[in-house]
């Protein structure tokens, strides 16, 4: 196709590094414009991004801060819902794309632009991801994939082009793993992983905190402050979730919480082995967890565990724009109306352990379960219950005897 103008999503690390001059050399010297979005990725990954752009022969370099809808439109849901996938990934990877591509849109619409370009490999999951959201806001925007269509084979290979091309980079041969960071998590993916025999070389790779055996030798006391399933305010301090995600993220870090050693089902088929690090995440989800168990009845409580392993798995699998996604959120956020309280919690050496739960809304009576206090609840009346909740299996027996 005769693209003139291609919108790139552009990160600085290796693959959108070398996309730009890929394109302007297969595309009869197209315009490129770059889109970076800041969803906490920190500054060291930001500086000189736009510079950069320009230099590998970009038009234009959009970096736009989408922390906050990161947080509002993503997390908070993710939060409420508990959602995880498999029980152990907290979706910091899945929560990022569909909010990337939709600004790849709306810029794409602005500059008037041909197609839309991504780094995602054939092998990964984020393809899916990004091209699903355009697809759902723009189904008949061009969507550019050069890892499906070049003769670049693999990092080497891609390191080499950067190499002939005088690209500059920021990693080398040897330090050369797949990483995703945000405000919510960092990914570790390739080289010496891809073995599961592996051991992690923590000491390497871990940039949020440290392993529990390197973890200061005294316990970190917490408040978490929740209103309706958000978290509000911390050791009671109100913050915005920005901020509070940052200071968790330090003092889970510190503490060594929030490391993930998975094999997952990607979505594409294969089964893939990542490190992970969510120190603020694992903290959030551990305390959203402890308020819901005393704030949701039984039944509310054991159906909401069910749809939030769905809802995990339709992020993972890219489906956040569906009837179903739709549905199970309004589900949660009625689940949540009630949620809302204070809960302690002590950080030891990648350890959470509860210290103390309150809400106004709390369902747990001290009267009616204590050993000690017979006034809300009469024991002699589980003679009763007994005899009727058994009958069936009474029965049961009484047939097998006949």
């Amino acid at each position: 196709m005769d693209y003139k103008k291609i919108v790139l999503s552009y990160s600085g690390g290796l693959d959108t590094s070398i996309i730009i001059t890929w394109l302007k050399e297969h595309y009869n010297n197209c315009e490129v414009i770059t889109v970076t979005g800041d969803v906490g990725q920190g500054e060291d990954e930001l500086e000189g991004l736009e510079e950069k752009a320009i230099k590998s022969g970009a038009s234009k370099a959009y970096i736009l801060d989408l922390k906050d809808e990161l947080v509002n439109d993503y997390i908070i849901p993710a939060i409420k819902a508990g959602a995880k996938y498999e029980g152990q990934y907290l979706l910091g990877t899945p929560f990022t794309r569909p909010l990337l591509a939709k600004k790849l849109v709306e810029i794409a619409k602005k500059e008037n632009a041909d197609a839309i370009c991504h780094g995602c490999t054939g092998k990964g999951n984020d393809q899916v991801r990004f091209e699903l959201a355009i697809k759902s806001i723009a189904p008949d925007m061009p969507v550019i994939a050069p890892w499906r269509i070049w003769d670049i084979k693999g990092r080497n290979d891609a390191i080499d082009y950067a190499e002939k091309h005088k690209i500059p980079l920021k990693i080398n041969r040897e330090t050369n793993y797949s990483k995703d960071k945000n405000l919510w998590h960092l990914s570790h993916e390739g080289l010496d992983l891809e073995d599961v025999k592996n051991v992690p070389n923590y000491d390497k790779i871990l940039e949020m905190g440290v392993t529990p055996q390197k973890a200061k030798d005294e316990e970190t006391i917490i408040e978490i402050e929740f209103e309706k399933g958000v978290p509000v305010a911390l050791n009671g301090e109100h913050l915005g979730l920005v901020e509070l995600i940052e200071k968790l993220n330090k003092i889970g870090g510190e503490n060594g919480i929030g490391i993930l050693d998975m094999v997952e089902n990607r979505l594409v088929g294969m089964k893939s082995r990542g490190v992970y690090e969510t120190p603020g995440g694992t903290i959030i989800y551990k305390a959203h967890s402890l308020l819901e168990s005393i704030c949701l009845d039984k039944d509310t409580m054991h159906f909401k565990q069910i749809v939030s392993d769905k809802l995990g798995e339709l992020l993972y699998d890219a489906k956040w724009v569906t009837p179903l996604a739709d549905a199970i959120n309004s589900f949660v956020d009625k689940t949540q109306e009630t949620v809302t309280g204070k809960v302690g919690l002590k950080l030891y050496k990648g350890n959470i352990i509860p210290n103390g739960i309150s809400s106004p809304y709390s369902l747990y009576s001290v009267k009616v379960a204590s050993f000690d206090d017979d006034t809300e609840y009469n024991q002699k009346d589980a003679d009763g219950f007994i005899n009727l909740y058994s009958l069936p299996i009474k029965t049961i027996a009484k047939m097998k005897n006949l």
